[in-house]
């Protein structure tokens, strides 16, 4: 199982730009904030993330490459 993201709802406006560029379809606006949708599979890839622009959307975890 995925881990979904993490979300700030009291810096989220409500924009709706994670929600339009994700692909799973796992966000969704409710009453004003973006919220993840339960029934959705998140495979983190990132990109609502990338375009919030109140930075409302984190990573749960911490992608480290190491050496081989």
């Amino acid at each position: 199982m995925f881990e979904r993201p993490v979300i700030d709802t009291t810096k989220c406006d409500g924009c709706g730009l994670c929600v339009s560029v994700c692909s799973q379809g796992a966000l969704v606006i409710v009453a004003g904030v973006v919220c993840y949708e339960a029934t959705a599979d998140c495979p983190w890839c990132g990109e609502c993330e990338t375009v919030c622009p109140q930075g409302a959307i984190s990573c749960p975890f911490e992608i480290t490459f190491g050496e081989d």
